[in-house]
């Protein structure tokens, strides 16, 4: 881990040598923490900051805000999957009484398309419309229900196109995009291409749309500036990525476009697209008043990225004893019309195509291309998600084909620290994959259900369903996954935090998003762990602070808390330096808790107040992790800055005649590195584990051509509280990643990896059938006599 210097505020030796006297003798009296007073700093399980104002329905969602003058927008979005735009008439909705402008793309002074990684997604359709649901235009008028009926005024003529669904025909249609179908290739040789094993496996498997159903609407409000600029409030999880595409789109200077963050009520990939911004920012600037907008369920779904749909091919090959020998696989990843983070999905499965196991022979194909589906991209566990199940399926094959026991198949090719990916990477952090897996396996396991009426809630299905117990088969099975941290590929990772000290209040300035990750709880813990102040106020996040980066992969916990942590003890120096100086000790001599300052003789002791003095102090300072270099032609290259793993075993009861499953409990493993908050680290497995489940098994955005059906919450399954199993946390291993800051690893994302392939190997040991598709279809369940 890197980082730059800090800079310090005031606080030198000569601001506090007049006090000295008086803060020794006032030392006796030097008041102590009342004995009920709650524990705080690392490792205790502080209060979530938010969690009064969102169990109090106080909590500040974007699509709650309101100005002066306030006009609603309202976007007109493309019908069809592909088509050619040969007209576009505005000219009924802009004469509507109430309405105050309609923009297009002709309307667009600056950069007409945007894109996280590739800037080629247009702000608005022009010529061609490469996904059902593309914004065409906008509306600003003086009510809601103005501006949709003028949004569907507007007239556009569609010479309709054969959408191009099938990634596989991708390679071969007509190009859909300026840069052609193919997004990237990664080709990954390691090891020796003509090495065979006694026994070989094979499977085909597909893993499905899953949306991230974000439980806020997506929403935001644009105001102008008498400088010609504009701010936006919306729910931002990367604010400086975002100003910096809408001053492109609007052809501004950076600096009078200001990204303010709304409550975020949670975030796995949907606030990362710019559809809300940017149409905003554009009407905010052309009618002069505010402007706000809130999608619809149905937008929300056609609009934002969803999880890479992926068709994966494998082909495992063992030696008697069930030892890995080589691994073939090639991956297809459904980008949909954009790129939007493809590339980095498709890294990440080819990297992880082999899972946490020894492989010595590895060759991988990955593909990522364009079709005419909904756009496809960032959402948690990304590219590993994927290619877990279908690993994991392989193991299953591999362990019926020998007679293994599938946890002991996996068990003698489980990774370890010094292992090598078939990337070349050395995995250096800890990497206690065998002790999770032994973890989960040897938890007990649940009884089984009782042939009881009065206990008929345990059928899949519950207590309306039609299942008969006699038909009921239980089925045990495993899943252990990994995931990377950070951004990879060199990815230029650093943060930047400031914490002042005034009187008894800390306040820490960063622009890493809480997007119910914990980041602005830890930023507190931190501050109380360093300098002992139990006041801390985490500032809101706009982009008038120093970037961030975005809320992904765990980073904002490594990079940003890391910058928090070096502010704090900057800060810590620039308050003990004098004391030290006075009594000819070090700095390190002296401790700081529970606001008092003691020296290691007791000689002195005070309150961190009495030593400020009405002082303020302050510091700056970054935090940037080792560097990580690009996948090569041959997928070689150390990409990652480190892995975290998980291991789930999953009880599954599936009645055989319906094809219905009820999850019954997840037993959880994970290697978290050092947990800095127990109550928060248990919220976020669970939720993970949750949303696994959901992913296994009801999750799936369906289209047909293109068109996806169904655009709501009737349409789109999302498990419930009566879906969600028992979550058994089994074991936290807690081994610190030295290069990490506070030794703690990524959490949440690892599990929602691990806990769909552990589902479905547990059906397939319920059924004996091969379930090699995400989620699982009724079908696949029903066992036929």
């Amino acid at each position: 881990m890197g980082g730059s210097a800090g800079t310090g505020g005031s606080g030198g030796p000569d601001d506090v040598t007049g006090v000295l006297g008086a803060l020794v003798t006032s030392s006796v009296t030097a008041p102590a923490p009342a004995a009920d007073e709650p524990p705080r700093g690392l490792g205790v399980s502080l209060p979530a900051t938010d969690a009064a104002a969102k169990a109090q329905g106080t909590f500040p969602y974007a699509a709650d805000l309101w100005a002066e003058g306030l006009l609603w927008a309202a976007v007109l979005r493309s019908p069809h999957p592909h088509a050619r735009i040969v007209s576009i008439d505005t000219g009924t909705a802009a004469a509507m009484p109430g309405v105050h402008a309609v923009v297009t793309h002709a309307d667009v002074p600056g950069d007409a398309a945007h894109g996280r990684v590739v800037a080629d997604r247009p702000v608005f359709a022009s010529d061609l419309v490469r996904h059902h649901g593309e914004p065409i235009a906008a509306v600003a008028a003086d009510h809601p229900d103005t501006a949709r009926l003028a949004a569907a005024a507007i007239a556009v003529e569609y010479e309709v196109l054969e959408p191009v669904t099938d990634p596989e025909q991708a390679f071969a249609a007509e190009p859909l995009h300026p840069d052609g179908n193919l997004i990237r290739h990664i080709p990954l040789r390691f090891g020796d291409p003509e090495v065979t094993g006694e026994v070989v496996v094979e499977g085909l498997y597909r893993i499905g749309r899953q949306d991230p159903a974000p439980i806020g609407a997506e929403a935001g409000l644009a105001v102008p500036r008498p400088d010609g600029g504009v701010e936006i409030y919306t729910a931002s999880t990367d604010p400086h990525a975002d100003r910096d595409l809408a001053a492109a789109c609007f052809a501004l200077e950076p600096e009078r476009v200001k990204i303010v963050v709304t409550g975020v009520p949670g975030a796995m990939g949907d606030r990362e697209d710019s559809g809300v911004q940017l149409p905003l920012g554009l009407l905010a600037l052309r009618t002069g008043h505010p402007v706000k907008l809130a999608a619809t369920r149905e937008e929300s779904f056609l609009s934002h990225a969803h999880r890479h749909p992926t068709l994966l091919r494998y082909r495992h090959h063992a030696d008697a004893e069930g030892k890995l020998v080589k691994v073939e696989a090639q991956i297809l990843m459904d980008a949909g019309a954009y790129a939007d983070s493809s590339s980095d999905a498709l890294a990440a499965a080819v990297a992880f195509a082999c899972g946490p196991y020894v492989v010595p022979h590895a060759f991988v194909e990955g593909w990522a291309v364009r079709t005419n589906n909904p756009p496809s991209g960032h959402v948690r566990g990304e590219g590993a998600l994927q290619v877990c199940a279908a690993y994991e399926g392989q193991m299953d094959k591999l362990a019926a084909r020998l007679g293994i026991d599938p946890a002991e198949l996996r068990m003698r090719n489980i990774m370890a620290t010094g292992d090598i990916l078939p990337t070349g990477q050395t995995v250096t952090c800890p990497a206690p994959v065998a002790e999770l897996l032994a973890a989960v396996r040897d938890f007990p396991l649940p009884a089984l259900p009782k042939d009881d009426p009065e206990e008929d809630w345990l059928l899949p299905g519950g207590p309306e369903g039609a299942g008969e117990p006699g038909a009921v088969r239980r089925g045990v099975g495993y899943g252990v996954g990994m995931v990377h941290m950070l951004g990879a590929e060199g990815a230029d990772e650093v943060s930047t935090a400031t914490v002042k000290v005034s009187g008894s209040i800390a306040t820490v300035i960063c622009a890493a998003v809480e997007t119910g990750q914990g980041f602005s709880t830890l930023a507190r813990q931190i501050v109380q762990d360093v300098l002992g102040i139990t006041d801390v106020y985490v500032a809101p996040v706009d982009t008038d602070q120093p970037p961030c980066g975005p809320a992904a992969h765990s980073r904002h916990t490594w990079v940003s808390g890391g910058a928090v942590e070096r502010a704090a003890r900057m800060v810590r120096t620039q308050l003990l330096q004098p004391l030290a100086a006075q009594f000819g000790m070090s700095t390190e001599l002296l401790t700081i808790a529970d606001g008092k300052i003691t020296s290691y003789d007791g000689v002195l002791s005070t309150t961190v107040a009495e030593a400020l003095d009405g002082k303020e102090l302050w510091a700056t300072a970054q935090c940037r992790p080792h560097p990580t270099e690009p996948l090569d032609e041959t997928g070689q290259g150390d990409a990652f800055v480190g892995i975290a793993f998980c291991a789930v075993r999953a009880v599954v009861d599936v009645d055989v005649e319906l094809g219905s499953v009820r999850v019954v409990e997840m037993a959880v493993a994970q290697d978290v590195g050092r947990v800095l908050n127990p109550a928060q680290a248990h919220a976020r497995i669970e939720a993970g584990i949750t949303q696994g489940v959901g992913a296994a098994l009801t999750e799936n955005l369906r289209t047909s051509s293109g068109q996806v059906r169904r655009p709501d919450l009737s349409g789109y399954t999302l498990p419930t509280s009566l879906d969600a199993p028992d979550i058994r946390i089994v074991k936290l291993v807690e081994e610190r990643d030295v290069v990490a800051p506070f030794g703690a690893k990524a959490i949440s994302a690892v599990p929602v990896v691990t806990s769909p392939a552990a589902v479905a190997s547990a059906v397939r040991a319920a059924t004996g059938r091969p379930v090699n598709r995400l989620p699982i279809r009724p079908q696949a369940a029903v066992v036929t006599v």
